[in-house]
């Protein structure tokens, strides 16, 4: 097996070197440079941007049957290159090495509904007021799209955008995440070698304020789409809104989950301890906040802590490791700074609260219970290993600190209750509720949030129409 290097790929070709020089790629479980990689800049984005109206005109021109063979072609050669792709995923993100084959066999499955759903994006015909009349609604590609992806899921979020823009017959410039860039470069070469048109298609990385100010202001790019925080959405956002481009922000959550006192613990301990800590706690969509009901509360503290505490952490490619480093020195800075505040503001660390060693971005698995709303972890997403507890009295005082914050990404509940799964559901402010259960991600399913959390969804049908327009015919029959 070979880990390669990436590098850019604009009109078809790897770029061996950068407008901005070289930057390094670093091994969170190391710390160890892994390589110098190119530095795109504003030149790179621009010329991406000037060449993907080329590849808009050609790959919108196909016929959706012939672009769905296309995608599906590169879903095979995706999933023959799991090894090879999970490795490099790994090496640079920390995450698990069976999480990596997971998600890059997860993104080859979304790749592959895209690509039928793309020939099932039909129009309609609408009756009309008189019979000479015809009214028809056609389904329009937005044209070419610009794309913003994170570290965290690096071969997900990117298909979450890619493969439903190539469906609609649109072109990407693909911007991702200069910490992980080996997912979206293997992917961008599975779609150049199964036919996409090489114009089609391109990614980059670099500097992220100098790329995204390109883009969201080139005259090419008619949609800009996100994955990342709150503050870069707002950012992006209003430069696209500058010049009236249609966006996506899939953004930042703060997951509340509420467990009422009717349920199994010996069920819903061992999710919340699953969940919570896969992938360090580097999810959008991971259950951050646990409001649970006080006669339950000090057993639920036990049984979490005690998994927790027995969680495997290493490096991830060690096939024993459950949960590997945080992705960076930031991460890890603004968690220790998390847990320490809420430990002084009267939290009490069950387990955990330390870094690991002096090498490699690890952090323990932690439960902090006795949390306040007036700790910073209660507020700001954290997006690592800690585990937030909090008693709550009734259902009703869960509901109200759930929806105190103003994001509404990821929500869920835990009870055997239909009266309480009713009121949950009802009084929530989110885009998605998961009862009894963590799973959300689906690529049949809309994927998005309210509030802070961002705009418009992604996955789903909903995620296709995120990339088409509607175009009405009116016609006079002569």
């Amino acid at each position: 097996m070979t880990i390669s290097t990436p590098y850019p790929i604009i009109d078809g070709q790897e770029r061996k070197q950068g407008s901005l020089g070289t930057m390094p790629l670093v091994n969170p479980s190391t710390e160890e440079v892994i390589a110098n990689i190119p530095n795109c800049g504003a030149e790179e984005a621009l010329e991406a941007a000037r060449l993907s109206v080329e590849g808009f005109a050609q790959w919108s021109a196909m016929a959706p049957f012939d672009r769905s063979k296309i995608m599906r072609r590169a879903a095979d050669q995706m999933r023959a290159e799991v090894e090879e792709a999970a490795a490099e995923m790994t090496r640079e993100s920390g995450k698990p090495l069976v999480q990596a084959r997971g998600e890059w066999m997860a993104s080859a499955d979304l790749l592959d509904w895209f690509a039928e759903e793309g020939r099932r994006a039909y129009g309609r015909l609408i009756p009309t007021r008189a019979s000479d009349m015809r009214w028809a609604v056609h389904r329009r590609p937005v044209g070419p799209v610009a794309a913003f992806t994170p570290w965290n899921f690096p071969a997900w979020t990117v298909m979450q955008k890619v493969a439903p823009a190539l469906a609609a017959g649109c072109s990407v410039v693909l911007k991702c995440a200069e910490e992980t860039p080996s997912s979206g470069w293997r992917i961008v070469g599975a779609l150049l070698a199964a036919g996409l048109p090489p114009r089609a298609l391109s990614v980059i990385w670099g500097d992220a304020p100098a790329i995204s100010a390109a883009l969201c202001a080139a005259p090419e790019i008619h949609k800009v789409t996100l994955t990342g925080s709150t503050r870069v959405g707002r950012i992006l956002a209003s430069a696209a809104g500058q010049h009236l481009k249609k966006v996506t922000m899939e953004l930042g959550g703060h997951n509340p989950v509420i467990i009422a006192r009717d349920v199994d613990l010996n069920t819903v301990v061992p999710l919340a301890a699953e969940f919570k800590f896969r992938n360090g706690g580097q999810v959008c969509v991971s259950p951050t906040r646990f409001l649970v009901e006080k006669p339950i509360y000090a057993e639920f503290v036990a049984g979490v802590a005690e998994a927790a505490s027995k969680l495997r952490v290493g490096d991830g490619m060690d096939a024993d490791t459950q949960m590997g480093p945080l992705a960076t020195a930031g991460q890890l800075s603004k968690i220790e700074a998390l847990a320490a505040d809420a430990v002084q503001r009267g939290a009490k660390i069950e387990t955990g609260g330390s870094r690991i060693g002096n090498r490699g971005y690890f952090f323990q698995p932690t439960v902090l219970s006795g949390m306040t709303p007036e700790m910073d972890a209660m507020n700001e997403e954290p997006f690592g290993p800690l585990m937030l507890v909090m008693p709550v009295d009734d259902i009703d005082a869960a509901l109200t600190e759930a929806n105190r914050l103003p994001y509404g990404l990821a929500s869920y509940a835990f009870t055997n209750s239909l009266s309480t799964e009713r009121k949950i559901s009802e009084r929530i402010n989110a885009g998605m509720l998961g009862l009894n259960h963590y799973a959300m991600a689906m690529p049949e399913t809309p994927f998005g949030g309210v509030g802070d959390s961002g705009m418009g969804s992604e996955g789903g049908i909903e995620g296709m129409d995120a990339y088409l327009r509607p175009f009405l015919v009116t016609a006079k029959i002569v």
